[in-house]
């Protein structure tokens, strides 16, 4: 062994071994960029417009993963511009002149949680087991006594961007001045519990009950029982009873609040 370490190296092999390790060098960099090349995604450019204009929250409001994925969406003609929630209106009209579509502004938005039960609300039993309204409704569709009954497990607000639900007295409240309407708690819920009203609404139904009235008394000291007092007396006629539950036509409410003042289990909130 020590004699080949002391061997005198032959410098014409060695200059040949150097010259075959820079050829293969060489060749395997010019296939690298040959490779990268043909690979390549070639990026959308209108995608890319588009994504410039998009509010970069990556919510997944809109039913995609994020942004990137609206973007390409919106400039394949996959999506439509007010399925984002948080974009501006100033934004979606600058989108629409890139995609060459037309667009009509939205009325400003912002979600609310149509149950106001939680602690007030009885339980059918003593939930043990992982955390999370995703969770739990997987058990006899949830603890709850009120089939529509808010579990206040927080899978909501798990998915809030803005940081605007908060779990307060064991259900679901959203801050209207956090929101950005992005939707993601609306997909996130599990008894779908939450919709967008107008930003400009005054009041609101905090109960997603079809129970007659006996059966809502059982189960919660909040829900509404249907008596129909607030339609009755609405001087905008504004409200119509669907399916046991007062239901709001927003153009038509002006915001008085007889229907709060009505209101004997103050199932009707005023914002």
């Amino acid at each position: 062994m020590l004699e080949l370490l002391l061997r005198p190296i032959n410098a014409q092999t060695l200059l040949l071994t150097i010259a075959i390790v820079a050829v293969v060098s060489v060749i395997f960099a010019v296939l690298i960029v040959l490779v990268s090349k043909l690979c390549a995604v070639k990026e959308d450019e209108k995608a890319k417009a588009v994504s410039e204009h998009l509010a970069g929250a990556n919510c997944g409001g809109c039913g995609f993963a994020g942004c990137a994925d609206f973007a390409k969406a919106l400039s394949e003609g996959k999506a439509s511009i007010n399925d984002c929630g948080v974009t501006a209106n100033e934004e979606k009209e600058e989108i629409a002149k890139i995609l060459g579509i037309p667009f009509s502004a939205t009325e400003q938005t912002f979600a609310v949680v149509k149950c106001a039960g939680g602690n007030n609300s009885k339980d059918k039993f003593n939930y043990v087991g992982n955390y999370g309204c995703d969770a739990e409704i997987t058990y006899m569709n949830g603890r709850k006594l009120c089939p529509e009954g808010c579990l206040g497990g927080g899978s909501c607000a798990s998915v809030c961007v803005g940081d605007g639900v908060k779990i307060i007295n064991g259900v679901a409240v959203i801050d209207k001045n956090l929101c950005e309407s992005c939707g993601a708690c609306i997909k996130k819920c599990p008894k779908n519990l939450i919709e967008l009203i107008p930003k400009t609404a005054k009041v609101y139904v905090a109960c997603s009950t079809k129970c007659r009235g006996k059966d809502v008394m059982t189960a919660c000291s909040v829900g509404c029982i249907g008596c129909g007092l607030c339609a009755k007396n609405c001087p905008q006629g504004a409200i119509t009873m669907v399916d046991n539950l007062p239901v709001i036509d927003y153009s038509k409410c002006n915001g008085c609040l007889t229907c709060v003042s009505k209101c004997p289990r103050k199932t009707i909130k005023e914002i």
